[in-house]
């Protein structure tokens, strides 16, 4: 029954930094919106010129696109399985463990509401991004969010990458990602046992 509906396609004006394109059908016909999302789990990540199949759809707009997208020759995944890494368990996880280093007095109080306040800017940013991509929007630079996360927002952004399933299949994006984490805690590590933490605190009041 699927073979019936899907169509196939090449890829054509593919954007590799945004993730997104189009896919002219073979034979002719309307040309059809494709994200990188779309594609089946597991896939490499496509190029001007491949051939693809997928299954034709509307956006909310009523917007051609495709979806359930496979590259020519891909077999079939029989069950899409879950990230190993449990993003949203962890940006949690740190932001109780600030929550609980400022409670108990290892660290001032006004870095843990830092790293929550950025954390939420953050969120907001890849949930900005991820819409604006759905509708063929402008997107947010990558370095904007790359630097809401090297400030301390990185919790929420691992929090909004596991929900929105964001930037999480980009392997170049997620390298300088997690690099931005590691700069990150280090800097904060280095501010709080220098005391430079404590001290700026108490000159904002915090």
């Amino acid at each position: 029954m699927e073979a019936t509906v899907r169509l196939a396609g090449r890829i054509t004006d593919w954007n590799d930094d945004k993730g997104f394109g189009f896919v002219v059908p073979s034979g002719g016909g309307e040309r059809a919106f494709v994200h990188v999302n779309a594609f089946q789990r597991g896939s490499r990540r496509p190029v001007p010129g491949d051939l693809i199949s997928y299954l034709p759809g509307k956006d909310a707009r009523g917007r051609l696109q495709a979806s359930e997208i496979r590259h020519a020759g891909q077999r079939i995944e029989v069950s899409r399985q879950p990230s190993r890494l449990p993003r949203a368990t962890i940006g949690i996880a740190a932001l109780i463990a600030a929550a609980v280093a400022a409670r108990i007095g290892w660290i001032p109080a006004l870095l843990a509401g830092a790293y929550v306040a950025l954390s939420a800017v953050s969120y907001l940013m890849y949930w900005f991004d991820k819409s604006a991509a759905g509708r063929g929007a402008r997107r947010t630079p990558e370095s904007n969010l790359h630097l809401a996360d090297l400030l301390g927002g990185w919790p929420g952004a691992l929090i909004a990458q596991q929900q929105f399933r964001h930037k999480t299949i980009k392997q170049s994006f997620q390298s300088v990602f997690w690099l931005t984490v590691v700069v990150n805690l280090v800097a904060a590590g280095w501010l709080v046992s220098s005391g430079l933490a404590a001290e700026l605190a108490q000159s904002l009041g915090g």
